[in-house]
């Protein structure tokens, strides 16, 4: 991934329904050229998803810390809670929480929805919420 890649993602993180094109000429590149980096930088898993983030007075979003069972591999719990709706990113790491989550939906009981199926699935042994009241 070279800075021209870098350049294209942070492009895509502003604003997602970019234009080929509108890229391409904030960055030195042509339509086609822009075209090609976004399909190899997807094909390579570099881009993994292309998303709508929804604002906060169109929704709701929580932040969840979960504390897994060792007797569970993380990795297949992840798995598990990455498959579940409005489950937008999540995160593996170190300290007294294992996975941290973050969840979108159309409102508080669609979040809340979300909330109860993680905490249903095996090996998840404790949640912390946070509902996000501003995102910047």
């Amino acid at each position: 991934m070279d800075e021209k890649d870098k350049q294209i993602i942070k492009r895509l993180k502003d604003d997602a329904r970019a234009g080929y094109g509108d890229i391409g000429s904030q960055i030195g590149l042509s339509e086609g050229a822009v075209r090609k980096r976004i399909k190899t930088l997807t094909d390579n898993g570099v881009i993994r998803k292309f998303t709508v983030k929804v604002g906060a007075a169109e929704g709701a979003q929580a932040i969840t810390l979960l504390a897994t069972n060792p007797s569970f591999p993380t990795l297949e719990v992840s798995k598990k809670i990455m498959a579940l709706p409005n489950v937008e990113t999540l995160y593996e790491v170190t300290g007294e929480y294992d996975i941290v989550t973050v969840i979108s939906g159309m409102n508080v009981e669609e979040v809340d929805e979300c909330i109860e199926k993680i905490r249903r699935v095996d090996g998840i042994m404790k949640t912390n919420t946070m509902i996000v009241l501003r995102n910047w």
